[in-house]
């Protein structure tokens, strides 16, 4: 167990999370746990490919962006399971379907906390906000199953990918990965 000792009796999920029971080496805040970077979508986006992105990318939600890049609503797995009662789910897009309302926590706050504030809202991810020359956008997530893979842990090394100091990818890297794929979309249908 990461970042814990374990007890010898039984525990609550407080004494996991470090709030109480068994000491720990230290108190989880949420940006030792968040993952940078949020998936997104434009606010015309199908559901199907909001299904399929979600899918595909293991993720609880996609934040609905507005066509000035700020962040509007989200669109959960919870919001298109609902939405599958519609004759004609298969129209719908973002827009129709969004929670605009969306779930946030600071970065700064211990993991309890963060719990605490998702049980309240009913949500399985939260989002940190960001604020810049007046837009409004998502720059990190928190989700159950960060949680659960933080619980499930045997040792710091299994949760690499996540928190503030996760290793990510240089501006540089990411723009010559989505270059090299622009060039290979736009070469293949000229090869076929």
């Amino acid at each position: 167990m990461v970042g814990r000792t374990q007890s010898s009796g039984a525990g609550n999920a407080s004494d996991l999370l470090g709030t109480g029971g068994a000491p720990v080496t230290e108190v989880k805040l949420v940006r030792d746990l968040m993952k940078v970077g949020v998936a997104t979508c434009p606010i015309h986006t199908p559901l199907v490919e909001i299904a399929r992105l979600l899918l595909n990318a293991d993720l609880e939600g996609v934040v609905v962006m507005d066509q000035e890049g700020h962040a509007v609503g989200v669109v959960t797995q919870d919001e298109l399971v609902r939405a599958c009662v519609h004759e004609d789910y298969q129209r719908l897009t973002a827009e129709t379907v969004m929670r605009e309302e969306i779930p946030q926590v600071p970065p700064d706050i211990p993991l309890t906390a963060a719990l605490q504030i998702m049980q309240d809202l009913g949500v399985r991810v939260v989002y940190l906000m960001h604020h810049a020359e007046g837009i409004h956008y998502p720059a990190a997530a928190l989700s159950y199953r960060h949680i659960l893979r933080y619980l499930a842990a045997e040792h710091e090394s299994e949760l690499g990918d996540l928190g503030i100091r996760a290793k990510r990818e240089t501006p540089i890297e990411t723009f010559m990965k989505r270059r090299d794929a622009a060039r290979r979309k736009a070469r293949s249908p000229q090869e076929e």
